[in-house]
């Protein structure tokens, strides 16, 4: 071997381990998430690493983030949780759905956790009070529940006579699916609504509570706020419109992917809280002190296009009252 050759071996022998203790030296962060690491998600994985910059952080400068996908499976997030754990990250970002905030709070009392629920918090006992979350735990309460009434008022706005509705719901996610059904039933009754309940795990059983459509006829369609819909916006949007069903969503991602209506939290700033709570836990701050964020900004989106293709007349108040309108 060369001199020069031997030398230079030599010094990429030195330097690779000073390489990756600086590596291993960064704080780590464990994301666990519901759904996929896809399209659909990236635009919340980017809200989550802004707020991150927002105290400072970075991926691949000064942090390091192991992401966890349960894929929609809800039983594998126990185990991945358990992963993280093991792994000893410094924090545990919570994502996606209420059953991930629960499987990271049951995997770890001493490890930071930073949750988005759709729930209250207190009342799934992750935190002892909003002000006071106190333990392991704290996040953003983006109040996916609470609109329920809310969304079936709008589409009831928007759809003249309706008595009858469709509920789609995934029973794979069970917590999501039982809210869902107890707070639009409870809201249909107050409405004097009748409401249908249908259930739908996969791509082909969503196919197929459209194909009952044809026999049952509802005047429209509610579809649960669970994230492997999310995945299947597109579908469920061209499902409704091929079968002339109205629907109403509860994000912005369905209506530009063709569906009639939506109301609801702003998704992507409840990510990016997660981010900025992640950093200044990382910076030393305890999530027992961090209060729990409730969301303030929500949105609804019309898509004037669907409304006319489906023979409706999008009435003037509600026009106004749009966040945005899709032509």
């Amino acid at each position: 071997m060369k001199r020069r050759q031997f030398i230079a071996g030599l010094g990429a022998a030195v330097t690779w381990p000073v390489v990756a203790q600086a590596q291993q030296a960064l704080p780590v962060i464990g994301f666990l998430n519901s759904t996929s690491s896809d399209v659909t998600t990236g635009d919340r994985q980017r809200a989550f690493r802004q707020g991150l910059k927002d105290t400072g952080y970075i991926e691949g400068d000064n942090v390091v983030i192991e992401y966890r996908w349960a894929e929609n499976h809800i039983d594998r997030l126990p185990a991945l949780a358990a992963d993280l754990v093991r792994r000893r990250v410094a924090v545990i970002a919570a994502t996606g759905v209420t059953d991930t905030a629960l499987a990271a709070k049951a995997a770890t009392s001493a490890i930071p956790i930073v949750f988005a629920v759709p729930e209250d918090p207190v009342g799934l006992g992750l935190v002892a009070s909003l002000a006071r979350p106190g333990g392991n735990a704290t996040g953003i309460n983006f109040f996916a529940t609470e609109l329920t009434a809310k969304r079936l008022g709008l589409l009831r706005e928007l759809v003249p006579g309706v008595t009858r509705v469709a509920l789609l719901v995934r029973p794979d996610s069970s917590g999501t699916a039982e809210s869902n059904v107890r707070d639009v039933q409870s809201a249909a009754r107050s409405m004097g609504l009748q409401i249908q309940v249908l259930n739908a795990n996969t791509s082909q059983e969503i196919d197929a509570a459209f194909e009952s459509f044809v026999r049952e006829r509802p005047d429209a369609l509610f579809v649960g706020g669970d994230p492997f819909f999310r995945t299947r916006r597109v579908q469920l949007a061209t499902r409704a419109v091929h079968h002339a069903i109205p629907a109403t969503y509860a994000l912005r991602d369905y209506v530009e992917a063709g569906g009639l209506m939506s109301y609801g939290a702003d998704i992507a700033g409840a990510y990016r809280q997660v981010g900025v709570y992640a950093g200044r836990i990382l910076k030393g701050e305890k999530p027992a002190d961090l209060p729990v964020v409730q969301s303030t900004k929500f949105e609804l989106v019309i898509n004037a296009q669907i409304a006319r293709l489906l023979g409706l007349t999008v009435p003037p108040d509600l026009l106004a009252r749009a966040d945005e309108v899709i032509e």
